[in-house]
């Protein structure tokens, strides 16, 4: 399996993942640790993927959402964003919307 079939296998067959530094329980950067922190704080069932595991992943998810930086949020698919835009969504409520729009259950009181 290529790398490009192994990212679209992840970002098709799991409702929300997030492709991070580090994993949900040890963010190894300040973007991903915001981000997690987001998702927790909203109670979203996601998939944390570690880049840093692997050097192949770390550049072939770029070249998948051709998007430069890391974290990458997934929701249903589609590429959400990385941490400015998660983050500027969670704090207008758009980020709660797109969820549950997407039939994402978000536990957290919008």
């Amino acid at each position: 399996m290529s790398m490009n079939d192994f990212i679209d296998n992840e970002v098709k067959n799991n409702n929300v993942v997030l492709f991070m530094k580090g994993t949900p329980d040890f963010p190894q950067c300040g973007f991903s640790g915001q981000v997690v922190q987001i998702l927790d704080y909203l109670g979203v069932d996601y998939k944390g993927i570690n880049v840093l595991a692997d050097d192949d992943l770390r550049e072939g998810i770029k070249t998948y959402s051709d998007w430069p930086t890391i974290p990458q949020l997934y929701v249903k698919g589609e590429f959400v964003g990385g941490c400015d835009i998660i983050r500027e969504m969670f704090q207008a409520g758009e980020l709660q919307t797109h969820m549950s729009d997407a039939g994402v259950e978000v536990k957290a009181a919008s």
